[in-house]
């Protein structure tokens, strides 16, 4: 067949992408993350199988487009009305404060002014994927830590798109008025269409019944009404961007809003998927080890700097010190908008590819790491009720578990596998989803792990369980009477 090579590497592009996605979706990452390392594994620093990126760049741009667009659609603006106060007021702090922290790095080591600007909007926002799958994990999404958080997360959804025109506007022959003049513009258009969606019910879309009726021109509408607010947005010299992303708060606030969310959302799902394989391809595997060493100091700094800041913002704004704390692990990561505010930057030359790849890099590891950091500050919450001294005692006391499972697997690989007792350790436990169906369901639990002196260890919710029924047992049964037992004949 003429075409056979092109069809071959369609076919491995989408396997890669399929079979990345879904381990990492196993190990409880977000699929973006098995997308991106679909396109290392696909790109020059892995089998060099794309090793042009500009070949999926047209598809990749839509799927920003397509990001901006399912953005405004999603965001639910009469919850966002509640805490408005709070999400703002955060959100444009951390915008401010990031800005500031940058521009005395620029004093201190030249920066140009357009890289401040860059690394202080890439600093601000974090992932909403990552923050709402860590609140469901957690069991915070429906509690006042879980509402601040995606209140946050809207605000800076939000601010995405006056991101991208002042990015966009960082050139030689652009006026700092008219930047001004387009961000007031947009963020002017963007508050009145929060305020007036807000306060009003749901609106019908021009054409939006016969959508309704004729649902295979659901999809072709959707993409129409979002290149077509685009293009709109471009003739008056706005963001493409910034055009999509109106146009899905249009349909976000509209009685058609389900149907064209379920119908459309395949299409976003697999340009996406393109975009994210495109950064993927940008990543260099010996330009990453080469600067190992500033990338985990750069996404440590991100880490502590983050947290800090929404913890004091937070209780700034009247939350107590147990929230702001929570509901600042789940924003500590680095969003997946950095990778669209990079590649806005590299494309205008802002940057270097080289700092381009340090951004990716770490974006990436924030992203993938950010469990690991939620249950490790989450756990040093009880430091100071052990009084625990000295690094060793307190890295023993942090990550019992991880100990308690490296001491289970040593004793299992001496006696055997069917006596290992593997405990569920978060991330482990997705890794060791077989050995543990292994056990089976008359085995009594393992003994808990003693404490170090001095030592609190969190709650253990499997012995709380089995405790909780004993309990129970033994207050359903009247003095003197005993449990019977169940006829295993009847």
């Amino acid at each position: 067949m003429e075409h056979g090579t092109d069809f071959t590497g369609l076919a491995l592009v989408a396997a890669a992408a399929t079979l990345c996605g879904m381990a990492l979706a196993r190990l409880k990452q977000p699929p973006i993350v098995g997308y991106i390392l679909a396109g290392v594994i696909l790109g020059p620093s892995g089998f060099a199988l794309v090793e042009d990126r500009s070949l999926v760049g047209p598809l990749a741009e839509l799927g920003v487009l397509m990001l901006l667009y399912f953005i405004g659609m999603e965001l639910s603006l009469r919850s966002f009305r509640r805490l408005w106060r709070v999400a703002v007021g955060v959100a444009a702090l951390q915008i401010v404060v990031s800005l500031g922290v940058m521009f005395l790095f620029r004093w201190a080591l030249g920066w140009p002014i357009e890289h401040a600007i860059l690394f202080a909007f890439v600093l601000a926002l974090s992932s909403t994927a990552v923050a709402i799958r860590m609140l469901e994990d957690t069991g915070e999404l429906r509690t006042r830590v879980g509402k601040v958080a995606v209140g946050i997360l809207i605000a800076q959804d939000l601010a995405v798109a006056p991101m991208l025109l002042v990015l966009e506007s960082m050139t030689q022959e652009a006026a700092v008025m008219t930047m001004l003049a387009k961000v007031t513009v947009s963020v002017g258009l963007i508050v009145a269409a929060v305020l007036y969606f807000s306060q009003r019910r749901a609106i019908n879309l021009p054409l939006g019944k016969i959508a309704e009726d004729k649902k295979e021109l659901v999809p072709l509408t959707a993409l129409t009404g979002c290149f077509g607010f685009a293009a709109l947005a471009g003739l008056f010299g706005l963001s493409p961007a910034f055009g999509a992303f109106m146009a899905g708060l249009l349909v976000g606030n509209s009685r058609q809003r389900k149907l064209f969310f379920d119908l459309a959302k395949p299409i976003e799902n697999i340009l996406l998927m393109v975009f994210f394989l495109s950064i993927g391809l940008l990543i260099d595997l010996g330009f990453l080890w080469d600067n190992i060493g500033v990338v985990v100091a750069l996404w440590l700094f991100v880490s502590v700097f983050k947290t800090a800041l929404n913890v004091g913002l937070l209780h700034l704004f009247g939350e107590p010190w147990r929230q702001a704390f929570l509901a600042s692990l789940m924003l500590a990561q680095i969003g997946e908008f950095s990778f669209v505010l990079g590649a806005a930057a590299i494309d205008r030359a802002i940057i270097a590819s080289e700092t381009h790849r340090l951004i990716v890099a770490i974006t990436v590891l924030s992203l993938v790491t950010s469990p690991l950091w939620l249950t490790t500050m989450h756990r040093l919450q009880h430091r100071a009720a052990s009084h625990i001294n000295g690094i060793g005692r307190l890295l023993r006391f942090v990550f019992y578990r991880e100990r308690r499972f490296v001491t289970d697997v040593t004793h299992g690989a001496s006696a055997g596998v069917k006596d290992m007792a593997v405990k569920s350790t978060g991330l482990w436990a997705a890794i060791l989803a077989k050995f543990k169906s292994w056990r089976t369901s008359k085995k009594s639990p393992p003994e808990p792990s003693k404490p170090v002196e001095g030592e609190i260890l969190p709650p253990n919710p499997i012995f709380e369980k089995n405790a909780n029924t004993r309990a129970r047992r033994r207050h359903s049964t009247r003095p003197g009477e005993s449990i019977p037992r169940r006829n295993k004949g009847g």
